[in-house]
C-alpha cells in the first residue's frame, strides 16, 4: 500500500542497522523512503555476493516480505536478531501499477510491464538470499483491477513468484504490526493511520483493556479499522496534483472526510481522544515528506525522520508551505522529486481529513510499514512455535 511513499536508497551497509523496538531507527534505517525516500532517482539499493575468499556462513533462518502496492514495490530480507531482526538487503521502486486504473478499472500494460522489470529485480535477490520464509503480497491495485488476478497468475507464470492479494483488514493488521513500537508507551491508545496509493487503512488501538506485549500481536488490540477507497494516485487522478489550489485542496479534503464519516466507533474515539492520553501514527510517504521539509533536510534521511514527533503547530506551518509551493518547486525539492511532486499534496488532503476528524496534539511519524510488518509476524510465528527449552534437573 503505502503510497509513493518509499523509494530505497542504501545509506551504509545493509545490516549494520537493527530493528529497536520504542528507538527511532527501523529494520530498514539503511533504506530512506514506503513513504521514506532517497531523492530523485535513487530507487534501487544493490548488495553483491560475497567473492571466493569470503564465503557465505549460515547463520540461522533469513526471512523476506514483499509489498505490491498501487505505486510501489518494496521488498526486505532479514534475519532476526535479539528480539526482532537485522535487515540484510531491501529494494524499492515507485512503479505506478495503478497508474489509469481509476478510470480503466484495468491495469495497463505499460504499468505491469514496468512492475515486471521491478519484480524480476526482487526475485534475483530472492534467489541470491534464498530465505527460510517468505509471504509476498499485493494490495489494493490488484485488489480493484479486473484483470488483477490475471496479472498475479503472470508474475508466477514468468517469474516463479507466488504473490497474495490480501484483503483490506489484512493490510491494515500488518501494518499496525510493523509500526506499534512506535505508540508511546504511556498512550491509552493510538490512531494509525497508511496513506496508500489507491486505498488508506486506519486501525484504532485501545490499550484500555491492556497492551500487548508482543509486537507480533499488537492487531489484537484493533478496536475498529476502515480502509478507505482514497489513496494518492486515485485523488490525484479525480482532482489533479499539479497544479493544487487553495480550493482544490479543501475540495480533495472533503472528498476524503465523506468516507471518513463511515468509520464505526467515530464519535467513541474522539471521546477518547479527548478524555485519555492517544496519538496518531501515520505510516506514507506523505507523512514522512512532510517531516523531512519540517526538519530542512537537504536530502531525505530515514534515521532522522523514523520515529520524529510532530506537533499540530508544526503540522500546519508545515502542509501551508508545501501548498505555497509551485509544482515545480516541488519536482526540484530532495526530500520530494518528481516520481512525487504530484501526489503528496493529495498525499496532504487525506492526511489533512483524518486530523480534522480525529485532532490530536501530536503525530508521530513512522518510515516503516507493512514489509516490516509482514517479517515481525514470520518471524513472531516461529519463536512461538518452538518449543520451550527443557531445564536441567
Amino acid at each position: 500500500m503505502t503510497d509513493p511513499d518509499r523509494s530505497a536508497a542504501a545509506e551504509g551497509l545493509i545490516g549494520s542497522e537493527r530493528h529497536r523496538p520504542g528507538q527511532g531507527a527501523s529494520p530498514v534505517a539503511t533504506t530512506a523512503k514506503t513513504g521514506g525516500h532517497p531523492g530523485p532517482g535513487a530507487t534501487e539499493q544493490r548488495t553483491h555476493p560475497p567473492g571466493p575468499s569470503h564465503p557465505r556462513r549460515p547463520r540461522g533462518p533469513l526471512y523476506a516480505a514483499l509489498d505490491l502496492g498501487t505505486n510501489n514495490c518494496r521488498l526486505l530480507i532479514a534475519r532476526p536478531h535479539e528480539q526482532s531482526f537485522r535487515v540484510l538487503d531491501g529494494f524499492t521502486r515507485i512503479v505506478r501499477l495503478g497508474e489509469g486504473l481509476s478510470a480503466s478499472g484495468r491495469l495497463s500494460d505499460a504499468a505491469m510491464d514496468r512492475t515486471m522489470e521491478a519484480l524480476r529485480l526482487c526475485r534475483n535477490k530472492l534467489r541470491e538470499h534464498e530465505p527460510t520464509r517468505m509471504r509476498l503480497i499485493a494490495t489494493e491495485a490488484c485488489r480493484a483491477a479486473s484483470n488483477g488476478e490475471e496479472f498475479i497468475a503472470r508474475v508466477e507464470r514468468e517469474l516463479g513468484l507466488a504473490l497474495e492479494i490480501v484483503d483490506r483488514q489484512t493490510e491494515a493488521s500488518l501494518a499496525v504490526t510493523g509500526c506499534a513500537d512506535l505508540i508511546e508507551e504511556s498512550s491509552a491508545g493510538a490512531l494509525m493511520f497508511d496513506i496508500g496509493g489507491g486505498s488508506s487503512e486506519l486501525a484504532w488501538l485501545d490499550f484500555r483493556g491492556g497492551r500487548p506485549k508482543r509486537q507480533g500481536r499488537m492487531a489484537a488490540s484493533i478496536r475498529s479499522w476502515q480502509s478507505l477507497p482514497v489513496g494518492v494516485v486515485s485523488i490525484a487522478e479525480k482532482f489533479g496534483g499539479v497544479d493544487v489550489t487553495h480550493e482544490s485542496f479543501e475540495a480533495m479534503v472533503a472528498f476524503v472526510a465523506s468516507h471518513l464519516r463511515q468509520f464505526r466507533g467515530r464519535e467513541k474515539l474522539r471521546q477518547m481522544i479527548a478524555e485519555h492520553p492517544v496519538h496518531l501514527i501515520g505510516t506514507s510517504g506523505t507523512v514522512t515528506t512532510l517531516a523531512g521539509l519540517h526538519l530542512g533536510l537537504e536530502r531525505y534521511e530515514r534515521q532522522k525522520v523514523d520515529g520524529l514527533w510532530m506537533s499540530k503547530v508544526e503540522i500546519d506551518a508545515t502542509m501551508s508551505a508545501l501548498l505555497g509551493m509551485s509544482f515545480d518547486r516541488r519536482v526540484a525539492h530532495p526530500c520530494i522529486g518528481k516520481d512525487r511532486a504530484d501526489l503528496v499534496l493529495p498525499g496532504c488532503a487525506i492526511f489533512e481529513a483524518i486530523r480534522r476528524e480525529w485532532p490530536t496534539d501530536r503525530v508521530r511519524v513512522a518510515d516503516r510499514g507493512l514489509r516490516e510488518g509482514i517479517l515481525i509476524s514470520l518471524i513472531d510465528a516461529d519463536r512461538g512455535s518452538r518449543p520451550a527449552p527443557q531445564r536441567n534437573r
